[in-house]
């Protein structure tokens, strides 16, 4: 038994009838699936560029406002520990069972630890970027 082709022409209404799409033609393709967009290789370079200075600006960032070191008003309580020639300052409740230090007097804009003569037993000189000063300090232990 043979199938006949489909109608096509005028129907018996007399209305056309449109042949069927692909029924004995070619099958239509699927359309094709989109390709994601390459980046040129400019744009990977630019890409590149900008994660190294954001995590070099991170890096040193962090450890220039985590590194500042402490300036502490005239009454404040602190601890310092660290060697000699690198003390590390942290301000502390002056009821701190870990604040060995009252400031006595801040001298600004110098390193001159003899401007702590006659006002305390210790000077701490420290600086900050361009901040210089001077921590007059007497032990509280």
């Amino acid at each position: 038994m043979t199938v006949p082709p489909p109608a096509t022409g005028p129907a018996p209404d007399g209305q056309q009838v449109p042949p069927l799409a692909g029924a004995f033609g070619p099958p239509v393709p699927p359309p094709a699936p989109e390709q994601p967009k390459k980046k040129g290789i400019g744009r990977k370079i630019l890409s590149f560029v900008v994660l190294i200075v954001v995590a070099t600006a991170v890096k040193f960032g962090i450890s220039y406002f985590f590194n500042a070191p402490v300036h502490a008003e005239a009454g404040d309580c602190v601890r310092v520990t660290g060697s000699e020639n690198s003390p590390d300052v942290e301000t502390k409740e002056c009821g701190d069972k870990d604040a060995n230090y009252k400031v006595v007097k801040v001298v600004d804009d110098t390193f001159d630890l003899n401007a702590c003569a006659n006002v305390s037993d210790t000077a701490l000189a420290q600086q900050w970027d361009r901040e210089k000063f001077v921590l007059c300090l007497t032990s509280i232990n």
